[in-house]
């Protein structure tokens, strides 16, 4: 199976800090591939696929940072009217959750990369292959 790992971070909402933690993973050498924020009132969650997810936890460890790392499928969407439903039909249709969608700043060719956060991770990979939906792994980190 082809998972690709996200960091999720949970800030305060607040003016500045996503960019005190795009600042500290840039001075890093950390790149997103992918990034996704939502907010409430008082927090904000940022979830990110990264160039190098394990030394992007280790340094956001050192600078106290409340984040979980969580395995995500990436996956190609078919670049035709109707593209997103090749992804999201099978899925819905094998009962499968998705949670949050989100792409990819980068692509390896045409088609874009959506990050796929579900509630049954095993199943939704083997459904989309199954689909002929291609699936996209640590290739991601290099794009």
């Amino acid at each position: 199976m082809r998972i690709v790992n996200q960091i999720s971070v949970l800030l305060d909402n607040a003016p500045g800090t996503l960019l005190k933690l795009s600042n500290i993973l840039d001075n890093e050498g950390i790149t997103a591939k992918a990034l996704l924020t939502a907010s409430t009132a008082e927090s904000s969650m940022v979830r990110l696929v990264v160039n190098d997810p394990e030394r992007a936890a280790a340094i956001l460890t050192t600078f106290g940072y409340n984040y979980e790392v969580t395995a995500v499928l990436a996956a190609e969407v078919p670049d035709h009217p109707g593209g997103m439903n090749a992804i999201l039909k099978p899925l819905a249709g094998s009962d499968v959750n998705v949670h949050y969608l989100y792409t990819t700043i980068n692509r390896i060719g045409r088609e874009t990369i959506v990050i796929l956060g579900v509630d049954k991770i095993d199943e939704a990979a083997r459904i989309l292959k199954q689909n002929w939906v291609r699936m996209v792994g640590e290739e991601i980190y290099s794009l």
